[in-house]
């Protein structure tokens, strides 16, 4: 399969995870309200079977707490007297992916100080343009963005959509973006970089080197990655055997294929908090009752073992590096960061 054939399957990869995203709505799962005016035909699109929409929302709304939380760290004073805290976060194969508008659109909106979106330059440039087209979209980003980039990406104060192939060198990718031209993101502001099925398209090096330049580049800076995981099963292959069908390849894969190797990336990278759990494990412990018994009355599921091994097989991780030379909200925040358990972890089968 040559490389030009590989691409192309892995940029495909964002159409699926935005379809996944349309049925979970739809269903009743989670709410968006922008995900349909970033994908093409959203209507005609058939909804996905439960075990799908249940993945979908048990990933969805992990990261949605994480990033939720990271925001708010350092500035989430009960009493009010704690002034915000701003932050940046860099969404790395971002893909389709409606975060910034959905948090620019609620109470967070003014806790970001910039926020970035990185893909290829052919989803860049669909996206960038299905943006110009949306008065729902622009209005959200504000009337300081531009066209950048020959058209494939998109530039405002606060949002910035680049083309960026990220498997190549991060002083190329990623270095020119706290380079005092551009002015995009500052080394000295908290940074979250979220991967979210990107870091397995690519070699444990390229990863790596992206993991370390964060962690090298900001003084206090976490990172989320979600991915597929434990691939060496008779399931695992059948997952890697279908996607291969669709062109897709799975190089970053066979170098984590524990929990505790998932952890260890980061840690290796210079993140010295980090923790992993797999998706089945989140949503037996870390989903709420009320929560639990809401999405049960939403469809019937009959194959819960078969739901369990797909969730088993999906992981998230998360990792910190906070500046602990002196004591802050912000590094106190930053130090307990991550998904807490449920208060009744009880999940009924």
């Amino acid at each position: 399969m040559n490389a030009a054939v590989i691409d192309e399957g892995t940029r495909s990869t964002d159409g699926l995870a935005a379809h996944a995203r349309i049925s979970a709505v739809r269903q009743g799962y989670i709410q968006d309200p922008f995900i349909s005016l970033l994908t093409p035909r959203a209507r005609t699109l058939p909804t996905h079977p439960p075990l799908i929409n249940i993945g979908t929302y048990v990933r969805a709304t992990s990261i949605d707490h994480l990033v939720e939380d990271f925001l708010k760290a350092g500035s989430d004073d009960k009493e009010g007297d704690t002034p915000i805290m701003k932050k940046q976060i860099v969404s790395l194969g971002a893909g389709s992916d409606t975060r910034f508008w959905r948090l620019s659109s609620g109470p967070l909106r003014d806790y970001i100080a910039s926020y970035v979106e990185l893909d290829f330059l052919e989803n860049t440039t669909k996206k960038a343009m299905a943006i110009r087209k949306s008065s729902q979209l622009s209005s959200v980003i504000g009337q300081s963005a531009k066209l950048v980039k020959g058209g494939t990406g998109l530039s405002s104060d606060v949002y910035h959509l680049l083309p960026v192939d990220l498997r190549q060198a991060v002083g190329e990718t990623l270095q020119p973006l706290i380079s005092s031209e551009s002015n995009i993101l500052s080394p000295g502001i908290p940074t979250l970089f979220l991967s979210e099925c990107v870091l397995v398209y690519m070699s444990p090096v390229a990863s790596a080197a992206i993991m370390k330049w964060f962690s090298d580049s900001f003084q206090n800076v976490c990172g989320v990655i979600y991915e597929m995981f434990s691939l060496g099963d008779s399931f695992g292959r059948v997952m890697r055997d279908n996607l291969r069908l669709r062109n897709v390849e799975l190089p970053g894969a066979e170098a984590f294929p524990t929990l505790d190797s998932f952890r260890n990336r980061f840690t290796e990278a210079g993140f010295p908090l980090a923790n992993a759990l797999t998706l089945s494990e989140i949503r037996k412990n870390y989903v709420s009752q009320a929560e639990t018994q809401r999405i049960a009355k939403l469809e019937l599921v009959d194959e819960y073992e078969e739901l369990e091994l797909v969730l088993a097989h999906y992981a998230l991780a998360w990792g910190c590096k906070v500046d602990t030379t002196t004591s802050s909200p912000l590094s106190e925040d930053m130090g307990r960061w991550g998904l807490q358990l449920a208060d009744e972890p009880t999940v009924q089968e």
